[in-house]
């Protein structure tokens, strides 16, 4: 007991007292690593921080630190200032909080491939208080890393060519859609992908922009990715005239004609903007790994044809939190190191992407392909 006791005290004795800071800050979800197709295991979550003061908060530097205080990211002033969204809002990025105004930091960390994953990350930041009239550093934000393996899935789809438009983990239109929803933040689409599809010259359509047959992808099948049953599907959705996106849309048509598949409690599957009259699931249905369940289409909130795929931790493709996951194999041919800029181009004009080819192409399992990998599926079992 006294040795308990004394080991106690010894602890107490070498443990940091509290700090008083300008600043709160948490972690909206805690972060669970993914496996990537460049074979480096990726950490991607938010911190929502905000200023507790009457003046402006200026932040300078920020590090995210593992449990042995080993720094495994550094972001400085400039970083900063395009990850920090005020209010959490996508397009009002800002290294600074003004009084009493909040923002959410996106996170993304790289751990090498053999290096030990953190079980837990706490965050150093330092900064430009205004309220104090110094600079300051504070320990905020500690977090557990969830340790668990993501699942690990079939192909959505069959052939070659496939693009993972959108996807991980540094492009904002899917990792940063963060909303409130009956109160909390959700961010459904952490680990989303839009995948489109090339052809053998690298084009994502052909033709006539306005029309939906243009496109390579158009009408290719779509498959479960898993065993599950059928808790959500729609099938009555015309599809949208590509080249924009649908104005005054109601929120409840976003995914077009879709799918929501329950892998196992806490997994659903979501398949969105399917064509009309193709889906071929409906709710309470079981459904087998590689079955087919619809056809890609245009419906729903999209400007091009493509199959919206995701993970998340409720039956809800917006009010739920995104989960990673990893595919079984694929084999990755090429990348468009060139990035959003030229791929938004490409699905504008028809013109080819700038692809980066990968000779002999990469043999990938049980990992995620990064954002504008060319994607071969062969065995969608």
């Amino acid at each position: 007991m006294h040795t308990v006791l004394l080991l106690m005290c010894a602890s107490l004795a070498f443990a940091q007292p509290p700090q008083l800071t300008p600043l709160a800050a948490d972690v909206l979800a805690h972060p669970q690593a993914v496996r990537g197709s460049d074979g480096a295991k990726h950490l991607v979550y938010e911190v929502r921080i905000a200023n507790l003061t009457d003046k402006r908060f200026s932040l300078k530097q920020i590090e995210v630190l593992d449990e042995r205080g080993a720094t495994l990211r550094q972001l400085n002033a400039q970083t900063i200032g395009t990850r920090l969204s005020l209010g959490g809002r996508r397009g009002s990025e800002s290294n600074a909080l003004e009084g009493y105004q909040f923002g959410v930091l996106f996170i993304h960390v790289i751990i090498p491939d053999r290096t030990p994953l953190p079980t837990s990350l706490r965050h150093v930041f330092a900064g430009y208080s205004e309220r104090i009239g110094s600079d300051i550093s504070m320990r905020v934000a500690e977090t557990r890393v969830d340790t668990a393996e993501p699942p690990v899935l079939a192909a959505p789809l069959q052939g070659a060519g496939y693009a993972a438009a959108d996807g991980c983990c540094d492009t904002i239109r899917h990792v940063r859609a963060l909303l409130t929803l009956d109160g909390r933040f959700c961010l459904a689409q952490r680990f989303a992908v839009d995948w489109e599809q090339v052809d053998d010259a690298g084009r994502i359509f052909t033709g006539d922009p306005k029309s939906v047959q243009s496109y390579r992808i158009y009408g290719q099948p779509v498959f479960a990715v898993a065993d599950g049953e059928v808790v959500a599907a729609r099938n009555d959705l015309e599809d949208q005239v590509p080249g924009a996106l649908p104005k005054g849309l109601p929120l409840d048509q976003a995914d077009g004609n879709f799918a929501i598949i329950k892998l196992r409690e806490g997994v659903y599957a979501l398949y969105a903007h399917m064509r009309r009259d193709t889906v071929k699931v409906s709710a309470g249905a079981r459904v087998h790994r590689g079955e087919q369940i619809g056809n890609v289409g245009n419906s729903g909130n999209t400007q091009a044809p493509h199959l919206h795929f995701q993970l998340m931790d409720r039956a809800d493709a917006l009010a739920a939190n995104g989960l990673p996951y990893v595919f079984a194999s694929y084999r990755v041919t090429a990348v468009d190191q060139a990035g959003t800029e030229d791929f938004d181009r490409a699905e504008l004009t028809g013109t080819p992407l700038a692809l980066t080819h990968s000779n002999p192409p990469i043999e990938a399992k049980q990992s995620l392909p990064l954002d504008l990998a060319i994607v071969t599926w062969e065995n969608v079992k």
